[in-house]
């Protein structure tokens, strides 16, 4: 049950919002930022007003019902207008109750997301490999923008390590259940004997943290450049344009040495460093809020085994929530992606919803 007033509230609000933008006479910054409030409160104004309403109509119509003198044509209509509106009212309620929820600052932010290679030696980075070609397939269906940072490659093709930027619209709260490890159950090409192997590979999605997100202090770094180097030892280049970025406080550090200039190094480096430390505070946070809870979309814990990928059986299997997709090439092909990252998102608001008060 939703108290009254915090639906009356939602609906002065908008009424409030409607004149302020009607007005004439705000400036374009707050004209932009009120349109923007005034657009996610009107998605869901029609349903506030209906729950409003609900009683006094649900009132009416036991009225007819409970009426000796109402025939019985009236009476049948009036039982089934009760049962949709009892109907539309359990829907209303959910809808708003999500709308209420309180929202993750970090939904709309853009994300860094990292992989590497885990257990399973050559095996583990094609994995990883096939696992960042997936997210490229994502990102290009849905228009985002993906930029590589680093990249550590293995033989045959294969990932060591990948860390790359995306950018687009609601980034993170799309990726952001993808942290953790990632599980592969298939015949390695180089298998003579056609043994299935299992490898793996870790995830880790972080929301891009701008300057104003997070303050870190010149002081709490202590930067150290040094020569670049390629595989088998041999130099990238001839200066000193690789940077170790480390955070004193927390002792984090950043290596980068992709780029040839050590300012593009040092950038691309602040870049990952900013988004792990507002990571890092942002679970501190969480942590406090619910120190017992763990929901059942996991900690987002990059030790946590989320998903398997089984090629034998054509399937793609998410332990968090129990969702077995027999489709594993079209989800690897970024087409089924959107089906799993929907049912995780609604068991993370089912799961929101449960623990509200």
């Amino acid at each position: 049950m939703i108290p009254i007033n915090t639906i009356e509230e939602l609906i002065t609000k908008h009424s409030t919002l409607e004149k302020d933008l009607s007005s004439g006479i705000l400036d374009n910054k707050l004209f932009a930022e009120k349109s923007k409030e005034y657009s996610d409160v009107n998605e869901i104004i029609l349903n506030a007003k209906k729950y409003l309403s609900f009683e006094k109509e649900k009132q009416e119509l036991e009225k007819i019902l409970e009426d000796n003198t109402s025939d019985k044509e009236l009476k049948n209509m009036a039982e089934l207008e009760l049962v949709d509106l009892k109907s539309q009212h359990e829907i209303n309620e959910k809808k708003l109750k999500l709308f209420l929820l309180p929202k993750d600052e970090a939904d709309k932010k853009n994300a860094i997301i990292e992989i590497r290679a885990g257990t399973g030696g050559l095996e583990a980075s094609l994995f990883a490999s096939d696992l960042f070609k997936m997210y490229e397939k994502v990102s290009n269906k849905k228009k985002w923008s993906l930029e590589l940072i680093s990249i550590s490659r293995s033989d045959a093709g294969g990932l060591k390590e990948v860390i790359a930027s995306i950018k687009g619209t609601n980034i993170y709260s799309t990726l952001k259940y993808e942290s953790g490890v990632h599980r592969v159950q298939r015949v390695p090409d180089t298998e003579t004997q056609g043994r299935v192997h299992t490898s793996a590979a870790t995830v880790a999605v972080l929301p891009e943290a701008e300057e104003v997100d997070l303050k870190i202090n010149d002081s709490d770094l202590r930067i150290d450049v040094f020569r670049a180097g390629g595989p088998g030892g041999q130099s990238v280049n001839t200066t000193d344009s690789a940077v170790r970025i480390t955070h004193i406080p927390t002792g984090l550090s950043v290596s980068q040495q992709d780029e040839k200039s050590q300012h593009k190094n040092k950038a691309k480096g602040m870049k990952i460093l900013r988004a792990r430390l507002y990571e890092l505070e942002r679970s501190r946070i969480d942590q406090e809020r619910s120190e017992d809870r763990k929901t059942k979309i996991g900690t987002g814990d990059r030790s946590e085994r989320i998903r398997t990928y089984n090629f034998p059986q054509g399937r793609v299997t998410d332990h968090r929530i129990n969702l077995t997709l027999h489709k594993l090439e079209e989800f690897l092909e970024g087409e089924a992606f959107d089906e799993m990252i929907e049912s995780l998102t609604l068991q993370a608001q089912e799961e929101s919803l449960s623990n509200l008060k």
